[in-house]
């Protein structure tokens, strides 16, 4: 079973270390000990956790996409026809190309909030 230190769980997380510590210590999160005393979360533990926070998430939201990710618009460049939207998600930058109608009847411009949501039939899955 693969295990995760609070750093590396807040990290996948996208929230502190301090988050992670009071999830465990409030106990809706399971973390044990290792041979060292360090707290460590286990995978399985880690990943219901992170697919209970997501379908708290998803329900707000009518949508058949199933890849959200919130963030913030750093980047909007504006061309005749389309639009480059940059959003930083969390640790995570997404890049789209949209229609320039769209970027701009959403208002979309550095600092806004904004949700990149992906619907795709082709992901590439990798372990570091």
């Amino acid at each position: 079973m693969h295990t995760y230190r609070i750093g590396d769980a807040a990290a996948l997380l996208g929230v502190s270390a301090d988050t992670v510590r009071r999830l465990v210590d409030g106990g809706k999160l399971t973390a044990e000990r290792d041979e060292q005393g360090h707290r460590i979360i286990p995978g399985p533990a880690l990943a219901a956790y992170a697919r209970q926070v997501h379908r708290m998430e998803r329900e707000s939201v009518g949508s058949s996409a199933r890849n959200r990710f919130s963030g913030i618009v750093t980047d909007v460049i504006l061309g005749d026809v389309s639009a480059q939207v940059e959003i930083q998600a969390g640790p995570f930058r997404v890049v789209a190309m949209v229609s320039r109608e769209s970027a701009e009847e959403l208002k979309l411009e550095p600092g806004v909030p904004a949700a990149a949501v992906i619907k795709s039939t082709n992901v590439v899955v990798e372990r570091p």
